[in-house]
């Protein structure tokens, strides 16, 4: 099953960027104010010693959202990601095999379980990383593989997604429905031309002037307002609190009538995100049922919710199926493997969030799984900036179907693109409430 094509691993390394954010994130029960980028390094050759490359992946660290410990405090969370990272990366320098990345990332990703068990007892932590933790922290290698892969071959990272570089066809990482299919059959040749921007409504984010506690004042939109003026916004992922209903329901009237008063002529779309805060299904039903009955209009303006409840399917097994009769309900936290879409899948989720934080391994098998089934996709970021927003957008760009990406890493922490905006204004600036994608065609993951 050796291919010449195949990629060896040479050297790897890895760093830390500390950012700042201009103002506060809340999403479900936490409030980020900084991020740490992990980026990624790698230099490859081809088995057959013909083909040389080098790639690069970057990607918040993320741990407030993949690892909300009840028992490790946020800077516990963060050091055993970055030590984590480390590890994987010494894994990664020792590694002897050769592969497409899809298996090398697998073959690495066999050792994190055990990896995450050790680093907490050396480490003496109360618990070790979970699995979001472990593909978040992993997915800047994981990145750079890919892109190492396709600017070896001098290709697009999507071109090389076929039997000629596979070893294996999907049913090696999916099931036997799979058999004889590869993941050029999900993924476009080419990218979208253009994307919709997804504008992030945080929980504490200002909507109006009235709203402004205190002017940041670098020049950037103060508030939702002056966000849809500047950029034309068409869509609006809306952060809510999911275990306080009245709250709910006032902050989506809220940001309606600040969206369609500022922009009446606007078709807009909305996207509502829980955070896993909702007790029961019966909570987003009650929701939906209300905005249905006394405004339509903002009931059809709901293009898909997001992970209502518990990220843990095992224990918290609530259905979703009376809720996807009405809108397409997501899967997002909750969403590490293929028994997980399976598991998510079988209690009603009707759609699947692919974000590459979550490494761009899973994201290509999962969106395959996604649209063989039938579901609803979309692409989210983790405030990805700089490269790591490239990398989504990218993503997005190659998924057959996707129409918009997230991308808030503009609102929250805009210092951290201005050196990738350099060479890729069009995908950073949005204008009419889009971004320009056409370009994210070069060797590697496009950019």
């Amino acid at each position: 099953m050796a291919k010449a094509t195949d990629l060896q691993i040479k050297d790897v390394t890895c760093a830390f960027e500390p950012i700042a954010f201009r103002t506060p994130l809340k999403f479900g029960d936490r409030v980020q104010k900084t991020a740490v980028l992990v980026n990624v390094d790698v230099v490859v050759e081809s088995r057959d010693g013909k083909h040389k490359g080098q790639g690069y992946g970057s990607m918040p660290l993320g741990n407030l959202w993949s690892w909300p410990s009840s028992v490790c405090t946020p800077d516990q969370t963060e050091a055993a990601m970055k030590l984590f990272v480390e590890e994987i990366v010494n894994l990664a320098q020792i590694c002897t095999e050769a592969g497409h990345p899809i298996d090398l990332v697998y073959h690495l990703a066999g050792e994190y379980p055990h990896l995450a068990k050790t680093l907490a007892v050396r480490n003496k932590m109360p618990e070790a990383l979970p699995a979001l933790a472990q593909l978040v922290a992993a997915s800047a290698l994981d990145a750079a593989l890919h892109d190492a892969f396709g600017r070896m071959h001098q290709m697009s990272s999507y071109d090389v997604l076929t039997k000629k570089y596979m070893t294996f066809d999907l049913s090696e990482y999916l099931d036997k429905s799979f058999a004889g299919e590869y993941l050029d059959k999900y993924t476009s040749r080419a990218p979208a031309e253009t994307l919709a921007l997804y504008h992030l409504v945080g929980a504490v984010d200002p909507l109006a002037t009235g709203d402004v506690a205190q002017k940041i004042g670098d020049g950037l939109p103060e508030h939702l307002g002056e966000w849809i003026v500047r950029d034309q916004l068409t869509h609006l992922k809306i952060k809510l609190r999911g275990n306080d209903p009245e709250w709910d329901r006032a902050r989506i009237l809220g940001v309606d009538q600040v969206a369609t008063t500022t922009a009446p002529q606007t078709q807009w779309h909305y996207s509502l995100d829980f955070n896993e805060q909702c007790e029961s299904a019966d909570v987003v039903l009650s929701l939906l049922n209300f905005l249905k009955t006394d405004h339509p209009a903002i009931y059809d303006r709901i293009e898909y919710l997001e992970q209502p409840t518990h990220r843990d399917l095992a224990s918290h097994a609530i259905s979703m199926h009376e809720v996807a009769k009405l809108k397409p309900v997501v899967i997002d936290e909750s969403l590490v493997d293929f028994d997980a879409l399976v598991a998510a899948r079988d209690l009603g989720y009707s759609g699947v969030a692919i974000k590459a934080c979550k490494g761009q391994t899973e994201s290509l098998l999962l969106a395959a799984a996604a649209q063989k089934f039938g579901m609803f996709l979309c692409v989210q970021d983790l405030t990805c900036p700089g490269a790591s927003f490239l990398h989504s957008a990218s993503l997005a760009a190659h998924l057959p179907g996707i129409k918009a990406v997230e991308g808030n890493g503009r609102q929250y922490c805009p210092a951290a693109n201005k050196i990738w905006a350099r060479d890729y204004p069009e995908v950073f600036t949005v204008k009419n409430g889009v971004i320009q994608t056409a370009a994210m065609n070069g060797p590697g993951l496009g950019f």
